[in-house]
C-alpha cells in the first residue's frame, strides 16, 4: 500500500521536481533504476535520462575521497621514484586519450581545493589540460587567495586563452585574479621589452614572483603540439630548440632532459613567467597523460618544478618504465 501510495504521488511530479527525485530516489534512497520506474510510473531510459540530466544541471555532485587516489600502490611507486610530495593517478578510462585526458582533469579539480590554503598565490599556466580543470573546479571559498596568470594570451580558436583560464580559475575558487594584458609572444624583441617595462605590465609579471603554488601542463615538442598549434612558436622555431636539445614545454618554455630551459630567440619575444619563478615553490602541481607526454613530464620533474602530480595509471606506469 505505501509503495502504491508513493507511485500515486510521484506520478504527479513534473519537470524539474521529477529530476530532483530521481535523483534523490536513486543517490540517497539506494534505489536501481528499475525501481525508480515503476515509482515514477516511467520506462527505464527515462530515469536513465533524469539522473542524466540532473548531473549536467549540476544537481549531483560526486565525488572520492582524494586519498583513494593517493595512497595506493602505483601513486605511492610514483611519488616514492621521483621524489615527489604527492601523486594522484586515475584510471586510465577504456577510450583513451581523451577519455583519460577528461578523467585527469576531473581528478586534480577534485584535488586541487584541499592543495590551498589561506593566503595562498596561485600561478595557473594554460592550455587544454588547465582549462578542463580550471573549469572542473566546484565553486568553493578559500579566504585570501589569489590567482595569476602565468603566460600571456593568444588569440587561438580553441576556446581556452590564458586568461580564461585563470579567470575560471579564480572565479571557482572565489580569488581575485590577476591577469597578464599582453601577448603571449610578439614579433619584436624590442617591442616586447618595451611592453614589459610599461608599468601596468610590469607589475602584473612582479606579481608572478610572489605566487607560493602553481599548476601547469607539461607540452610535447611534436610538431602539433599546442606550442605550435597555438601560433606560440613556429615549426621554424621548434626545430630550432629540438636541435638544441628540447624534450618538453613548461609554460611555454623549452626545457631538455635535464629541465633546464633553454634560451633561443623565441624567448626574447615572450611574456610569461620565467621558469626560475617556478623554482622552490610550495606546490607545483603538473597535470598531464598520455604516452607523448611522458618525457615532457619526467623533464619537469628533473627540472625541480613539480612537487605534485596528476595523470593516468598507464601514464604513471610508462613514467615509471621509462625512469627505469
Amino acid at each position: 500500500m505505501a509503495n502504491t501510495t508513493r507511485r500515486r504521488a510521484v506520478g504527479q511530479v513534473s519537470g524539474e521536481s521529477i529530476v530532483i527525485e530521481a535523483a534523490w530516489m536513486y543517490y540517497h534512497d539506494g534505489l536501481n533504476q528499475s525501481d525508480i520506474a515503476a515509482l515514477l510510473q516511467v520506462s527505464r531510459a527515462t530515469v536513465v535520462n533524469y539522473l542524466q540530466e540532473a548531473r549536467e544541471r549540476g544537481y549531483i555532485r560526486i565525488s572520492l575521497k582524494p586519498d583513494v587516489f593517493t595512497s595506493h600502490q602505483l601513486a605511492q611507486d610514483l611519488r616514492d621514484r621521483f621524489n615527489l610530495q604527492a601523486a594522484y593517478v586515475l584510471p586510465a578510462g577504456f577510450n583513451a586519450p581523451e577519455e583519460s585526458l577528461m578523467r585527469v582533469a576531473r581528478g586534480a579539480a577534485e584535488w586541487l581545493p584541499s592543495l590551498l590554503t589561506g593566503g595562498d598565490r596561485l600561478g595557473v599556466a594554460w592550455g587544454r589540460t588547465v582549462y578542463e580543470v580550471a573549469k572542473a573546479v566546484e565553486q568553493t571559498k578559500i579566504k585570501d587567495i589569489s590567482v595569476t596568470q602565468l603566460v600571456g594570451s593568444m588569440a587561438t580558436p580553441y576556446g581556452f586563452t590564458a586568461e580564461i583560464c585563470s579567470a575560471h580559475m579564480a572565479q571557482n575558487l572565489g580569488a581575485e585574479c590577476i591577469n597578464l594584458h599582453a601577448p603571449a609572444v610578439l614579433s619584436d624583441p624590442g617591442l616586447a621589452a618595451r611592453l614589459r617595462a610599461e608599468p601596468i605590465i610590469h607589475a602584473q609579471i612582479e606579481a608572478l614572483s610572489h605566487c607560493n603554488k602553481a599548476i601547469f601542463a607539461a607540452g610535447s615538442c611534436a610538431p602539433d603540439s599546442h606550442i605550435v598549434s597555438s601560433g606560440v612558436a613556429s615549426i621554424a622555431d621548434l626545430d630550432w630548440y629540438v636541435k638544441h636539445g628540447a624534450t618538453g614545454v613548461l609554460c611555454g618554455r623549452f626545457i631538455n632532459a635535464a629541465g633546464q630551459m633553454i634560451r633561443g630567440e623565441l624567448d626574447g619575444r615572450m611574456i610569461g613567467v620565467e621558469l626560475d619563478k617556478l623554482l622552490g615553490l610550495d606546490m607545483g602541481l603538473l597535470v598531464s597523460d598520455g604516452a607523448d607526454k611522458v618525457l615532457p613530464m619526467l623533464s619537469a620533474i628533473a627540472g625541480g618544478y613539480v612537487t605534485h602530480i596528476v595523470t593516468s595509471s598507464e601514464t604513471a606506469r610508462l613514467m615509471l618504465d621509462s625512469a627505469g
